[in-house]
């Protein structure tokens, strides 16, 4: 094969690479947008493209060799035409030709050369000769170059076709993404936790009533494993981690936050119903606002806003109302948690939702339709539990529940949840208590009673543009004076005096990428005890997140 048809086959061979590239390029796009959509991906799509990848790193491997050895003739030519322009000074320099030299010259660039050289020493001739060999020299050039960038660019499509699928111990695909989120914050007030505030507490004179500092444990990390179809099924895993767990017992351990199971959810997905075992928010109560000062924990908790990561198994059920609404149904069973800090950091012994022997129960139904082009939802759901206190002392910890989503034109939205329920601890409901003793608890003549309880919260949210978010919410958690003042001297594993607590916040957020973030939220918090009476705490947070 010439040099010349070399350049022809390379050039054929690097274009129908290129496109090859495009083609399984605009395959994984669509395949991502169908993963955004339904979050999920057949199994078959998933090896086809993975035999694309493949055969396309084959042949950026067959391309680079090419190049390889186009770039080694290119060196030896250019080698030889400067021993040849040496030769030819030497000649012009020594005034004729010595019989040596031009049996060289001639075995070097063959008779007719030589013999233009011999017999027609023209300037003119030699220059024409030696631009012409000078453009041939920049015509390589430029074909070598076309052919580098054109294998840069092929490799770079196989470099972002690869990172599609992270290894892993199976055939399976899996992703990962998280969060790395740095907040700065200052205090104003006597507060329960500096950076993730809840409640606050009355000053003291003589002791520090502010503080500020920084951290990164509500930094997060998430894995997602896309598994095969069962029984007609799309089978999907995720796992989700942050640094929220605690401190280091070590000097300045409050820098080296302790890594914590949040969530961790197997799926089972047909087209109209899943199935959900694993740890994960509580389905009935499912909506928290919009904060990033409080990723760790959804915000304006022990202030209206139920919440928990709990164990549970659940059925989901959607039924289509047209084209444009459908109603999901939920119901399931959870962990019968009360609230209660565990006895032991190593052995776990059962709590009071855990000795009655029986699971919590939860359902919710919600209505969705489409309005100006956002989901416009509406649920309502509920929840109930038995706890066990010793001696046959029982507590029926239920509540009722509502949530909605409502969009307001293109720019504004509202939302909110708001509750009614008993013995809700567990849920981070009644300031963190279910439960009220009369005396000892373990005594056994020690009346017990649950605590009632009523909140909710609202949110206002405002988008002046796709990369700004302003917000606006306040929410409250009041547990029932009657039922504080029940006993005289109460006892709790909480704060049987905190009566109320509101908080409300405001933030804007701008992401001037899809994976960069920035934020600011000033919050208020504002709680009442029966012996204190209120006493209220400011907190300002600035966070900077780098999402992948």
């Amino acid at each position: 094969m010439s040099r010349k048809q070399r350049y022809v086959w390379l050039g054929q061979r690097g274009l129908g690479v290129l496109m090859l590239a495009i083609f399984v390029s605009c395959g994984a796009m669509a395949q991502t947008g169908a993963q955004r959509a339904e979050s999920s991906s057949p199994g078959d799509a998933t090896v086809e493209a993975s035999a694309a990848v493949r055969e396309l790193r084959d042949e950026v491997r067959e391309l680079r060799a090419a190049v390889a050895e186009l770039r080694a003739d290119a060196e030896r030519e250019r080698t030889e035409r400067r021993e040849l322009r040496r030769e030819v000074e030497e000649l012009r320099g020594g005034g004729g030709a010595r019989p040596g030299m031009v049996e060289a010259v001639v075995r070097t660039v063959g008779k007719d050369a030589a013999a233009a050289m011999n017999v027609s020493p023209k300037e003119d001739a030699q220059d024409r000769n030696a631009a012409v060999a000078g453009q041939e020299e920049q015509k390589k050039a430029g074909r070598t170059a076309g052919l580098d960038e054109e294998y840069e660019l092929l490799a770079g499509k196989v470099d972002d076709q690869y990172q599609t699928k992270v290894e892993s111990g199976s055939k399976y695909r899996m992703r990962i993404s998280g969060i790395v989120l740095m907040n700065l914050f200052s205090n104003q007030g006597v507060v329960d936790n500096i950076d993730l505030p809840a409640i606050s507490y009355p000053t003291t004179a003589g002791y520090a009533t502010g503080s500020f500092g920084g951290t990164l444990r509500q930094s997060q990390l998430g894995f997602e494993v896309f598994g095969p179809r069962v029984g007609g099924a799309k089978t999907r895993a995720d796992l989700e981690l942050d640094l929220g767990g605690g401190f280091e017992a070590a000097p300045n351990g409050v820098n080296a936050g302790l890594m914590r199971l949040r969530t961790a959810t197997m799926r089972m997905d047909w087209e109209n119903t899943s199935v959900v075992a694993g740890q994960d928010g509580i389905f009935f109560s499912p909506n928290s606002p919009t904060s990033f000062a409080t990723l760790a924990e959804p915000a304006l908790s022990y202030a209206g806003n139920l919440w928990s990561w709990v164990p549970q198994v659940r059925v989901e059920h959607r039924v289509a109302l047209g084209e444009s609404s459908n109603v999901l149904i939920e119901g399931g069973i959870i962990d019968p948690v009360s609230g209660e800090v565990p006895y032991s950091s190593y052995y776990r012994q059962p709590g009071p939702g855990e000795e009655s022997r029986q699971p919590g129960y939860g359902t919710r139904v919600a209505w969705t339709h489409n309005f100006f082009g956002q989901p416009l939802r509406v649920g309502a759901g509920g929840f109930y539990e038995r706890q066990n206190y010793w001696f046959g002392r029982n507590v029926d910890a239920w509540a009722a529940m509502s949530d909605w989503e409502l969009p307001l034109g293109g720019r504004f939205a509202v939302s909110g949840k708001f509750y009614r329920g008993k013995g809700l601890g567990g849920l981070y409901g009644g300031l963190g208590q279910s439960a009220l003793f009369g005396g000892d608890p373990t005594n056994r003549a020690t009346e017990v009673i649950g605590l009632n309880t009523i909140g909710g919260w609202a949110q206002l949210k405002y988008r002046p543009a796709a990369k700004w978010e302003l917000n606006w919410a306040f929410g409250m958690d009041n547990p029932y004076a009657s039922d504080l003042e029940y006993f005289q001297y109460p006892q709790s594993y909480g704060n049987p005096a905190l009566t109320r607590n509101r908080a409300g916040f405001a933030n804007v957020i701008y992401r001037p990428r899809s994976d960069l973030l920035f934020a600011a939220e000033y919050r208020r918090i504002e709680t009442n005890a029966l012996t204190t009476g209120a006493s209220g705490a400011g907190h300002l947070n600035l966070s900077v997140g780098v999402l992948f």
